[in-house]
């Protein structure tokens, strides 16, 4: 089932039974978003949750647990991007989605809520993280998969001189280093061929993602935040989050929040889009 959106002449289509994603968005009236595929990763906006991104090795040692190990060795993009959530309400321009987390992806299980809010040239976007009866870590995230202009280049402007760096699978070692001349977002400069896959820290908002003929800009779910920065061919990735990936690693440095027995943690991104003059 799905569920459609609509102020004025934007539009959003939640897929409830794929994760809860965004299946469309179109704004200013384009398209904006990867169509469904057969990659469960790879289209559409979904909320990454109980953590956004990596886990290496799918293991959290603190809390002895292991994880389902979902890209190679690894845990990637939380437990609920494509399980099924339900409509709890929907009313006009908005819907609220529950999801339990699933005991045997995540053993300390939880619920996770969503509530999607469609105004004209703005989207609200909130989730909630409930604790099940013991405590446990958690962090949260959006991964949308913008689709490129038929003509002309995109711009991604992060305002942060800093990346992690990382290793051959793209996981942290817990070292923060500046941006070089190929990393650096913080200007107004085209994506060009530059391919990206970077977690930027300590990010001031706003974010904007720019086309030919719109400008997008994202509000972030933290202050600082982080904000993944992902550029195949195909698409470019602009993913806020609330920490960083292998979030559990350093939980005194990555931003993770702690949760005690049946505590809620609550996070929300908002993008406003206006067309370029």
């Amino acid at each position: 089932m799905v569920i459609e959106l609509a102020s004025g002449d934007d539009r959003v289509v939640v897929d409830e039974a794929q994760g809860g994603r965004l299946a469309s968005l179109v704004a200013g009236g384009e398209e904006r978003l990867i169509e469904p595929n057969d990659d469960p990763y790879g289209w559409g906006s979904f909320v990454m949750i109980p953590w956004a991104g990596r886990v290496a090795h799918a293991r959290i040692d603190d809390l002895d647990l292991d994880l389902e190990a979902n890209h190679g060795d690894h845990a990637i993009h939380g437990v609920a991007y494509d399980r099924p959530w339900t409509v709890d309400r929907s009313a006009g321009n908005a819907v609220e989605l529950l999801c339990p987390l699933p005991t045997d992806r995540w053993p300390p299980g939880g619920m996770a809520a969503q509530r999607i809010t469609l105004t004209r040239g703005c989207l609200d976007l909130e989730v909630q993280v409930q604790a099940g009866a013991t405590p446990m870590p958690v962090a949260v995230g959006w991964h949308p998969w913008f689709r490129r202009p038929d003509k002309g280049d995109m711009t991604v402007v992060v305002d942060t001189p800093t990346v992690l760096d990382t290793n051959r699978e793209l996981i942290p070692t817990g070292d923060v280093v500046k941006v070089n001349r190929k990393l650096d977002l913080q200007r107004s400069a085209k994506l060009g061929r530059r391919r990206l896959d970077h977690a930027y820290v300590d990010v001031v908002e706003p974010v904007t993602v720019s086309w030919p003929d719109l400008v997008l800009t994202m509000e972030l779910p933290s202050k600082p935040a982080t904000v993944v920065v992902h550029t195949p061919a195909h698409a470019v990735c602009v993913e806020p989050q609330t920490a960083w990936p292998d979030p559990f690693a350093r939980p005194d440095r990555s931003g993770v929040v702690q949760l005690g027995p049946h505590e809620i943690f609550s996070a929300g991104t908002r993008w406003t889009w206006e067309a370029v003059r």
